[in-house]
């Protein structure tokens, strides 16, 4: 499960941040894969992992907002 939101600041939106919330039932190797695969191919780094009382992980990814400007 993957929850996604931004932070903002004056200028607009600043970072994009996804949680990833793994159940104790789930692998340690099924979890790094997943992400791994988010931090390869979409360009998050790891911000904080945490492991809860009875197994439960959360992985905070982050990931800076692309501003574009526009040419014409």
């Amino acid at each position: 499960m993957a929850e996604l939101y931004t932070t903002t600041d004056d200028a607009g939106p600043t970072w994009e941040y996804m949680v990833i919330t793994c159940q104790p039932r789930e692998s340690l190797k099924e979890v790094r894969r997943r992400v791994t695969d988010h931090a390869e191919y979409g360009k998050w780094e790891l911000r904080r992992s945490m492991i809860y009382t009875g197994g439960l992980r959360r992985y905070w990814l982050r990931r800076r907002v692309m501003r574009v400007q526009r040419t014409l």
